[in-house]
């Protein structure tokens, strides 16, 4: 009886023992980057490695399917990654993605680089917009500055220096079995279990990772950060601005509509959104096109204050577009959709904004429509006589009219003045029959 005593309590003791060791998983934290790196998007990786650190992550995958974006923030991550004890892979993925100029930098200053089937990284030669198109920047100072980075990441983790100038003075573009060959990437994985299970056992920044099996987290910013995050989207950014601007219009234009106050909250919507980096030159602009339209409104004739009014806006919306090197660092083709993503809509709703003050100031600066009534021929609609009320038909319009005569409907009448809202007639002798 006491052996068996013995025996139960042994079992307990080692299930006791043996079941938290049992129980502990590793943990994978995944930080997803799906479209344009923004003034928000350092901010996202400061929080997100801060997460991994408290959380006694294995390591931090960051995947990567971006055509590029603000430099600033790209030179803040990098340094956060390389500043974190936490290990940190990049990893382009999906398959069909990409990850070109700034996020190709990114991609070779992580710990571990990796890449999914068919996706591409490289076109990492800035560009500047001009009236004919785009070129690329040929500035030594700034063209050398960036092979120096880039090259002396790749070094830092035992990556080819040579692609990774090339990326920048070139424009080479690699696929993943192209990049594994030439010592850009370490690994090709089809996906995160795929990755995890190659990279297990390896050693980064002093720890041998156990990857293999580990539970994935996916990261999900505060709500705050994913606000941030949506309103620094270069074209949203550049449009808030704009929206603003417009707002701020017809505010000022018609006051009582509350169009000021929205526009003050989309302008600095936008500011916030850009990271206040704005060309003064397009704030210029823009508030030169806002007085000409007012002048407009206010003065209406020939439409040639509008007109200038918006070609001004638009020229100042095609600089406000974050496009240009340093301030968005992506390919020509991404920077032209951002250009026209901007300026269509620009131009779609100042066109219509200044149909729609047109209008108005017509309407403010055109004759009482009850002069122009005086003299004029009406037919009654119905019977009415002295100290009564009836309505008469002018022009397709029903006014309530009485006289000192006794009208008969059908009659018709001579409109001799205005009384509030009540025109005042006479009877004519002439008889006159409304048409079935």
């Amino acid at each position: 009886m006491v052996s068996r005593v013995v025996v139960s309590l042994f079992l307990f003791t080692f299930i006791f023992c043996c079941t938290p060791c049992a129980a502990a998983t590793e943990k994978v934290l995944v930080l997803q980057i799906e479209d344009s790196i923004t003034p928000a998007s350092d901010d996202i990786l400061a929080d997100a490695i801060a997460f991994a650190e408290e959380g006694d992550y294995q390591v931090l995958v960051i995947t990567l399917n971006t055509p590029g974006g603000v430099v600033d923030a790209t030179l803040n991550m990098m340094e956060q990654i390389a500043n974190t004890n936490v290990p940190v892979i990049g990893y382009v993925y999906p398959e069909g993605t990409k990850s070109w100029s700034a996020g190709t930098l990114l991609l070779i200053s992580t710990d571990v680089a990796a890449m999914a089937p068919f996706t591409v990284i490289g076109s990492a030669q800035p560009v500047t917009m001009t009236p004919s198109g785009s070129e690329p920047i040929n500035d030594s100072k700034i063209v050398n500055a960036l092979v120096a980075m880039a090259q002396e990441n790749a070094r830092k983790y035992g990556r080819n220096e040579t692609a990774a100038g090339q990326f920048i003075t070139e424009n080479l573009n690699l696929n993943p079995e192209k990049a594994l060959e030439y010592g850009v990437i370490e690994y090709i994985a089809s996906d995160l279990n795929d990755l995890l299970d190659q990279v297990d056992g390896q050693e980064v920044k002093g720890r041998e990772l156990k990857t293999s099996g580990a539970d994935i987290v996916f990261y999900k910013p505060s709500l705050r950060l994913s606000f941030l995050n949506t309103i620094s989207d270069p074209v949203l950014s550049s449009l808030l601005l704009l929206l603003g601007v417009y707002a701020l219009i017809l505010g000022l234009s018609h006051p009582g509509i509350g169009g000021e106050i929205f526009g003050l909250i989309s302008i600095s919507l936008g500011l916030v959104g850009t990271g206040f980096d704005v060309n003064i030159a397009s704030i210029f602009l823009i508030l030169v096109g806002v007085a000409l339209i007012i002048i407009e409104f206010q003065s209406p004739g020939l439409g040639i204050f509008g007109i200038v009014g918006l070609v001004c806006i638009v020229a100042g919306s095609m600089l406000l577009a974050p496009t240009d090197f340093p301030r968005n660092y992506t390919p020509a083709g991404f920077q032209q959709t951002i250009l026209l993503s901007v300026v269509a809509p620009t131009i779609a709703i100042g066109v219509f904004l200044l149909f729609v003050l047109y209008k108005v100031a017509i309407v403010r600066h055109s004759k009482p429509k009850f002069g122009e009534l005086l003299g004029d021929i009406a037919v009654a609609q119905d019977s009415f006589g002295p100290g009564e009320f009836g309505y008469v038909r002018h022009k397709s319009e029903n006014w309530k009219a009485r006289s000192e005569d006794y009208i008969e409907k059908g009659n018709k009448v001579e409109i001799l003045e205005k009384d509030g809202t009540v025109l005042i007639v006479k009877k004519i002798d002439e008889k006159y029959r409304l048409s079935e």
